[in-house]
């Protein structure tokens, strides 16, 4: 048996006793499993090198930056006002409310931090609009929540860094932009909302939900004439790494140079969060409430969600470099060649293996301790290394948020819509059984990528 399923074991083994059984915060569990692996592996003499290498991470500031920048997109309310634009266009169509639950989710889950902290954000607003037209309360729920989590592969969300950094470290000669990857995420994402809609589509011919009530949907004209100024939000975010991708090569590369042009390509992730962030402040029409000494209290408000999200990166980050040292992700992926699977043995496999994981770990600390692992494996078979990795934050992220008991986005969509627990627990099967085959489908290259 390879040391590298005693390692996965033990990991597995901690996080079960004392997150599931003992009711511990999940970061506990990551910190005590790293005290264990460390005397396992005999490896006490290197923490000083795993926590150097786990705080030298840029990306870990990538994430701390776009958690920052959720919170603030949240706190004053400029989400509100995209919804209501699209509730006002989709709200005459029957199970309009479920489709601006799927769209609105998705983008203000790519900005936030946190899961279950976006489905509280939207649902609010999108669970109370589709139980008023016609959802059970355990769909209107599960729609919100799976709409949440895809933010976990839609760029800019703070969970996508980790994939890169692990693409990056198996194959640190690859000449990607982070750009160039940002549109395979994007390009990815885009069939998994299809399918969200798909699903909200059928259970609306299920239910013969109708549309929203007239006097629930708001004006158009008055919506845009109020609320323009936060629908430019996605195209401040986007577009500076569109240029990256597009003229890389062309442009900065000629300017830059080499070397320049990538480390430019790294720094987006770190300014760009913050850009946003001054644009949400200076668009806010309550403008009290965007103060410094207001600020500040936001971020001194949200540490509590800050700090757990950003510690278990840290953490993980530390395992990752445990792992790398004791050559993991080498021997998982002789392991996988020696089973002599083919390429779909393989792809099943592995989204077997994330969706169990993601049953007790976290899908970004999978994403940081076995990314690089399941990268070479998945390439070892014919899948594209770029695609394998955007698809990460799939397999490991959103996964783990919609499957229980890990699921905690399913939680607190329940909470909001006071579904019974047995009846949302069903009806999220359809949903996890859904993203389980896109997922399949798409790490097959069965589907066109854009940016691939």
């Amino acid at each position: 048996m390879p040391s590298v399923f005693l390692y996965l074991g033990i990991l597995l083994g901690v996080i079960i006793v004392w997150f599931m059984l003992l009711k511990r915060p999940v970061y506990e569990a990551i910190v005590l499993a790293f005290v264990v692996l460390l005397f396992v592996t005999g490896t006490w003499q290197n923490v000083g090198t795993y926590i150097d290498d786990a705080l030298s991470t840029s990306l870990l500031y990538s994430m701390v930056a776009f958690v920052a920048m959720s919170i603030i997109l949240t706190k004053t309310k400029v989400i509100d006002g995209c919804i209501n634009i699209i509730l006002a266009l989709l709200g005459r169509i029957p199970g309009g409310a479920g489709y601006v639950s799927v769209i609105a989710s998705s983008f203000m889950g790519a900005l936030s931090g946190s899961g279950p902290g976006n489905v509280m954000a939207t649902g609010v607003i999108t669970i109370p609009a589709m139980k008023k037209s016609g959802f059970p309360a355990e769909l209107a729920g599960n729609v919100e929540s799976n709409a949440s989590y895809l933010g976990n592969m839609i760029p800019p969300s703070g969970n996508i860094v980790a994939a890169l950094g692990a693409l990056t470290a198996l194959y640190p000669t690859l000449e990607i932009s982070t750009g160039t990857f940002w549109i395979v995420l994007w390009g990815c994402s885009l069939w998994f909302i299809l399918q969200r809609m798909l699903t909200v589509f059928a259970f609306v011919k299920v239910y013969k939900i109708r549309p929203m009530a007239k006097e629930d949907i708001p004006s158009l004209k008055q919506s845009l004439k109020e609320n323009w100024q936060g629908m430019l939000l996605p195209f401040i975010i986007l577009v500076p790494f569109i240029l990256d991708s597009a003229l890389k090569d062309n442009f900065f590369t000629a300017r830059l140079g080499a070397t320049g042009a990538k480390h430019f390509s790294s720094s987006l992730l770190l300014f760009i969060g913050g850009i946003a962030s001054i644009y949400t402040v200076l668009i806010t029409k309550d403008k009290k409430s965007v103060t410094p000494h207001k600020i500040a209290k936001m971020f001194a408000d949200g540490v509590k969600t800050i700090a757990p999200s950003i510690g278990v990166c840290v953490i993980g980050y530390m395992i990752g470099a445990m792992f790398a040292d004791l050559n993991v992700a080498e021997e998982m992926q002789a392991f996988i060649s020696g089973m002599k699977m083919g390429k779909f043995a393989t792809v099943l496999f592995l989204s077997i293996l994330t969706c169990f994981l993601g049953m007790v770990v976290p899908g970004s600390s999978q994403v940081v301790i076995f990314g690089s692992a399941f990268i070479a494996a998945l390439a070892a078979v014919g899948v594209n290394p770029v695609l394998a990795a955007a698809m990460l934050p799939c397999i490991c992220g959103v996964m783990c948020g919609i499957t229980p008991p890990l699921g905690l986005g399913m939680y607190a969509g329940m909470t909001i819509s006071g579904a019974d627990f047995n009846k949302t627990f069903k009806n999220n099967l359809w949903w996890v059984a859904g993203q389980f085959v896109v997922q399949i489908i798409v790490l097959m290259g069965w589907l066109p990528i854009i940016g691939l």
